[in-house]
């Protein structure tokens, strides 16, 4: 059976048509549109995962749902209709205060532009956000990006960042998936 390069070669060739539309890989933010994601995007949003490791990757029914469930708590990154990022939350159930950031994703070409923290910042700054006081999420010991990332974050919104341990490998995870700190930021007023 021969291998099926069309994927590739598509990826490539919207690569190169970026490069010269936006004059380079991206320069800045000023191109990047930010927007509530919807259930149409959720494919994208699988291949995004696919393309950024170490993230998990979920079902694309999962992505499908996040786009359109978790809407209002999650965001879409997009350049002339190509997503190059997202983020999925959700405000947890039985506090009101709380979001969950699930997962935080930035196409290669889009990484270094301070994308994640804007992205970060649209969601708390919607009106669906403004009880929100506290952001909590889950990061394992070697991705330094996102703790960086979230520390940044808790600087920025002059809060607390706790970290502590919560999903553990071996109990939680059955060896098969590194332990996920959890990471608490707060309180803050994202509104004020």
């Amino acid at each position: 059976m021969a291998f099926d390069w069309s994927f590739y070669l598509l990826k490539l060739f919207r690569m190169l048509i970026n490069k010269v539309s936006i004059g380079g890989f991206l320069s800045g933010l000023e191109n990047i549109v930010l927007r509530l994601p919807a259930l149409e995007d959720g494919m994208a949003v699988f291949r995004l995962v696919e393309n950024c490791p170490p993230l998990d990757i979920n079902s694309s029914y999962c992505n499908l749902l996040q786009c359109s469930h978790f809407a209002n708590t999650s965001v879409a990154a997009e350049v002339r209709g190509d997503v190059l990022g997202f983020i999925s939350g959700y405000v947890i159930p039985g506090r009101p205060d709380t979001l969950f950031v699930w997962q935080v994703a930035v196409a290669e070409e889009a990484r270094g532009l301070g994308l994640a923290s804007r992205m970060l910042a649209h969601i708390l700054t919607r009106p669906h956000c403004k009880d929100i006081a506290y952001l909590e999420t889950t990061i394992t010991q070697d991705n330094q990006a996102s703790r960086a990332l979230f520390k940044g974050l808790a600087k920025n919104l002059s809060a607390d960042f706790e970290s502590s341990g919560w999903m553990d490998k071996d109990v939680h995870f059955d060896g098969q998936h590194d332990t996920e700190a959890l990471i608490r930021i707060g309180p803050f007023n994202s509104h004020g």
